[in-house]
């Protein structure tokens, strides 16, 4: 079931001289729309990519001299909200570049918008889309199929042949389980099922048990957040005694509230930023990691615990070097095509998540270095050597 919100623009956070409306007669050098979900089943993950934009409006408050605008809306976890809010964006408030948004779904939705428009897209949710379609986009979460086969490699290691899956009936679902029926045969593992549940569900009772019969040695995961943790609370109240695996949309404190006991002992691949302190100094990840834990306590009065509000401060510091790089005048639609052109040939750009490289032709810019296995124990996660 969606959750319908109203737009609200919490507009107009302009760097160094308060709050203007986006309609005052003030105008930013540069202009960014920020969408996330801030209501809703995704919002789990949609306020604390709103802690990381706040973060990173602590870190960084202009460019070139020239001040930058931030104009936010809610999408209440409803991709039809989230093309309407891009649009917005777009044709009223004249960005020149959108970041956003909290769920697959929705930045599938923003990225047909911004293909349109011609402006582009920093996704912060894992959505991927080939050729002219997604040539307005770039998408800072890892691909599934490179922290995949993290977690494949940790199966093969722990001696598990069997595996049952279970993820969301939507893209994020698709994205891990094509991933995982690609690397785990190689790795000598059967995936023996494929069972799928709605965000907004409430039970999966009837998928875990038909997983439970299958006796697997291990279960997956295609989920992320809050809604994540529900098959791991079936699986421990069937009294599943197998090892449970997750992706890196679980890496966030409510989904730790929520499974309690239920998620103890679970691995998973993340960013490097959770363990950022576990890292050798010789990481560069380290860091810009650390550097980014000093503007999220500024800004937010408190230490991250979750990996998504990295991926928002990695997202600025993408559209801060690539403007650095672009010509032309802010608030143009020439500026907004060298502004793309700029954030596709990013290199070697380093984050809290990954060091960045991207192509034209290719949404994401990650690569191995871009991931560890974490264990999670006592309720913290832990660097699985």
């Amino acid at each position: 079931m969606r959750v319908p919100s109203p737009i609200r623009a919490l507009a107009g956070i302009v760097l160094g001289i308060g709050v203007l409306s986006a309609s005052s007669a003030w105008a930013a050098d540069y202009k960014v729309g920020f969408i996330t979900s801030l209501s809703g089943p995704v919002s789990s993950l949609g306020i604390p990519y709103e802690k990381g934009m706040k973060a990173a409006l602590a870190y960084k408050q202009e460019l070139n001299g020239r001040k930058i605008q931030l104009v936010q809306l809610d999408d209440g976890s409803d991709p039809s909200t989230a093309a309407r809010n891009a649009r917005k964006l777009i044709d009223e408030d004249k960005v020149d570049v959108i970041i956003g948004t909290a769920g697959s779904p929705g930045a599938l939705a923003i990225a047909a918008v911004a293909r349109e428009t011609r402006t582009p897209l920093i996704s912060i949710a894992n959505a991927n889309l080939p050729g002219e379609e997604g040539a307005w986009m770039v998408t800072l979460p890892q691909p599934a199929p490179l922290m995949l086969d993290a977690v494949v490699d940790q199966m093969k290691k722990s001696g598990v042949k069997t595996v049952g899956y279970i993820g969301f009936s939507d893209a994020w679902g698709d994205l891990v389980y094509d991933a995982l029926t690609k690397s785990a045969p190689a790795a000598g593992i059967k995936v023996v099922s494929n069972e799928r549940y709605a965000r907004a569900d409430a039970s999966v009772t009837g998928q875990v048990l038909k997983i439970v019969a299958l006796k697997p040695d291990a279960v997956i995961t295609g989920t992320s957040g809050t809604p994540g943790a529900l098959p791991y609370l079936a699986l421990s109240e069937r009294g599943y005694k197998g090892q449970i695996y997750g992706m890196h949309a679980l890496i966030n404190p409510d989904f730790v509230r929520v499974g309690g006991s239920a998620v103890e002992g679970l691995l998973a691949p993340t960013g490097p930023v959770i363990v950022a302190e576990q890292l050798p100094d010789s990481n560069p990840i380290r860091k810009v990691s650390m550097d980014f834990r000093a503007a999220y306590q500024k800004a937010n009065g408190a230490a991250p615990t979750d990996a998504f509000s990295a991926y928002t401060f990695d997202a600025w510091l993408l559209f801060l070097d690539a403007a650095q790089r672009a010509k032309g005048e802010p608030g143009t639609p020439a500026f907004r095509v060298a502004l793309r052109d700029a954030i596709v040939s990013t290199k070697e750009l380093v984050g809290t998540h990954s060091v960045y490289n991207f192509k034209p032709d290719s949404r994401y810019g990650s690569d191995q270095r871009s991931r560890v296995v974490v264990k999670l124990e006592k309720g913290q996660w832990k660097l699985v050597p």
